[in-house]
C-alpha cells in the first residue's frame, strides 16, 4: 500500500501538503453521494485527486488536477473495496479554466465531462452550486471530504470529513501572497487543529448543502487556513461550459 502514500504528494501543488484530514472523521457510508474519486495519469506518473458530481455528465475538480488520461469512481465509500455501488466512467474531455496559472494558483477550476452520463441514485446524486455571485460570511460552517491522508503517515480507504469555518480574507492575505478573495475563500481556524487540506484536493467546500469551493492549496505544514477556489466567481464560466457541450459525441 505504500504507493498510495506516494500518489497523495501529487495532490496539490509543489510547496503544498495534500490530502490530511486532521481532527475529522469517518464520514457516514454514501451520505455524500456527489463525491468523486479521480484516478489520473500524468506523463511524469500516476496521482489521484477529490472532485463532486455537479451534473449527471459533469464533475468539478481543481484545474491542476488535469492528466492525459482521467477516470472518475462515483458511489464509493471505501476505495480499496469494489462496492455495488460504485460507477467508474471515463472523462473524455477534462475542461480546465483558460486562466488557470500554477505559478499563483489562480483559476484552480475544471470540469471533466464523462463519456456517459451516470445512474442517478441515493449513492450517485449531484451536489447544487451557487445560484448568486454571494459572498459567505466569515464564521461560516462548511464540511469537506475526501479520501487522503488522516495524519503524516497514516491513510485511510473509506471517506472522511471534516468541519471547518469560512475566514476573513485578511487571514490568507497575510500567509499567501497570491491571495485573491475575489476569486478565493480562506477557510480554517488558525486556533484549531483541523487540517484545510482535508481529503483530496480538488474537493468540494460544502455550505448548507450548496458547493462553494473547491480545495485548491495550503501551507507545506498542512497548518489552517487553506484557500479554496470561489466557485460562484465561475457560474457565467461553469454555465457557459456545460451549455456548449450538453452532450458528448465522438468526433
Amino acid at each position: 500500500m505504500q504507493p498510495l502514500l506516494l500518489l497523495m504528494a501529487f495532490l496539490l501543488p509543489p510547496g503544498a501538503r495534500a490530502g490530511q484530514i486532521i481532527g475529522g472523521r469517518e464520514a457516514r457510508p454514501h451520505s455524500r453521494p456527489y463525491m468523486a474519486f479521480i484516478q489520473i495519469r500524468t506523463p511524469v506518473g500516476r496521482k489521484v485527486c477529490g472532485g463532486f458530481l455537479v451534473r449527471e455528465d459533469f464533475v468539478m475538480t481543481a484545474a491542476h488536477c488535469l492528466g492525459s488520461q482521467m477516470n472518475v469512481i462515483l458511489g464509493a465509500h471505501n476505495i480499496r473495496t469494489l462496492e455495488g455501488t460504485q460507477q467508474r466512467i471515463p472523462v473524455v474531455r477534462p475542461i480546465p479554466h483558460p486562466g488557470y496559472s500554477p505559478q499563483s494558483h489562480s483559476n484552480d477550476i475544471m470540469l471533466l465531462q464523462l463519456a456517459n452520463r451516470v445512474q442517478r441514485n441515493r449513492f450517485v446524486r449531484p451536489v447544487p452550486l451557487p445560484q448568486t455571485q454571494n459572498r459567505l460570511r466569515p464564521g461560516t460552517r462548511c464540511t469537506v471530504a475526501g479520501w487522503g491522508l488522516t495524519g503524516p503517515n497514516t491513510r485511510t480507504d473509506t471517506l472522511q470529513c471534516v468541519q471547518l469555518r469560512v475566514q476573513r480574507d485578511g487571514v490568507c492575505r497575510r500567509r499567501f501572497m497570491s491571495y485573491n478573495g475575489r476569486t478565493q475563500i480562506c477557510v480554517g481556524d488558525p486556533r484549531q487543529r483541523k487540517s484545510a487540506f482535508v481529503g483530496d484536493s480538488g474537493g468540494p467546500l460544502v455550505c448548507n448543502n450548496v458547493a462553494q469551493g473547491i480545495v485548491s492549496y495550503g501551507d507545506r505544514m498542512g497548518t489552517p487556513p487553506a484557500v479554496f477556489t470561489r466557485i460562484s466567481s465561475f457560474l457565467p464560466w461553469i454555465r457557459r461550459t456545460m451549455r456548449r457541450f450538453k452532450e458528448w459525441r465522438p468526433e
